[in-house]
């Protein structure tokens, strides 16, 4: 056992995110393509006698300390699963946004895993830990994998995709967050009466993932929450149209929201939309990220 794990987890974007229709055990047949960014959380993890676990985010608001913080859950598993008899502190220092749409809680579950693994000498696989993740949550897995990937059943079964290059992105956080059941509540509500097909992953985006073509991808994206995130959201159509006004190669809700993502030519042109976006009035914090990057990754390790 070592006495402290550091990991760095990123944030992701959904490029893609088809919803089937509801189904009688209340959720939803996913067809999603994933890419990690580089907004990053960091959690510290350090084993304590007491067999407790504890969670620190520095009094963040709209994040959990106890057991509603996936990273507790994510703990708590671990320990049940492999007999850890060590409890474990984790401290979370957040730069993904909260209720945002970029997986910041799964992400904190993935690093929890990963980081308990290296704490405490485990020596699972990633393919282990993903499982682990799946248990926990649809979007943990990918967290743990990260770079760019299909996501299929519930999100949680994933398939890395070929992507080459790099992605520039340019992204508009909101000061308040959407609850992820009620975008899904409001998706099946301005879809009633509809016909909803079987989601699957469009071949044309994956194309142009594989040949590196942003102008291309930026055509291609596409989420079926973001009627729904708007509706309960409005303020997000004016920044979508902003974005593309200013010349984004293409703008998508992230995941549930209410994070918009817009794909930019370069980083030329990513510094360009930032300044014009921040100029216009209606967002209130934009930032740059770039990818695809690797998921939960041990940044430092002290014996």
């Amino acid at each position: 056992m070592i006495d402290k794990a550091v990991v760095r987890v990123p944030g992701k974007i959904n490029l893609q995110l088809s919803v089937g229709p509801l189904q009688k055990d209340g959720y939803h047949e996913l067809a999603t393509v994933f890419q990690s960014v580089s907004l990053f959380d960091e959690l510290t993890l350090t084993p304590i006698e007491s067999g407790a676990i504890t969670i620190d985010c520095g009094g963040k608001a709209g994040v959990p300390e106890g057991k509603e913080n996936l990273a507790y859950r994510a703990a708590e598993l671990m320990m049940d699963r492999f007999d850890i008899e060590s409890g474990v502190a984790i401290k979370i220092k957040k730069e993904i946004p909260i209720a945002g749409g970029m997986a910041g809680g799964s992400a904190n579950a993935g690093a929890a895993i990963v980081g308990i693994d290296s704490l405490f000498s485990l020596g699972l696989s990633r393919n282990e830990m993903e499982k682990l993740g799946a248990e926990l949550g649809a979007d943990v897995p990918f967290t743990i994998s990260g770079g760019t990937a299909i996501g299929t059943g519930r999100g949680d079964r994933i398939t890395p995709v070929l992507s080459r290059g790099t992605y520039y992105w340019v992204l508009a956080l909101s000061t308040s967050g959407l609850s992820t059941p009620a975008v899904y509540s409001e998706c099946d509500r301005l879809r009633e009466g509809m016909d909803i097909a079987a989601p699957h992953v469009s071949d044309e985006l994956l194309q142009s993932l594989t040949h590196g073509d942003a102008k291309s991808l930026g055509k291609k994206l596409v989420n079926d929450l973001q009627p729904a995130a708007c509706s309960l959201k409005p303020a997000l159509r004016l920044i979508l149209d902003v974005g593309i006004d200013y010349g984004a190669l293409g703008g998508i809700v992230s995941g549930s929201g209410p994070t918009v993502a817009f794909l930019a030519e370069n980083e030329e042109h990513a510094l360009d939309l930032v300044v014009a976006l921040t100029s216009s009035g209606v967002v209130g914090n934009v930032v740059r990220a770039q990818g695809p990057v690797p998921g939960a990754r041990i940044v430092t390790d002290r014996t």
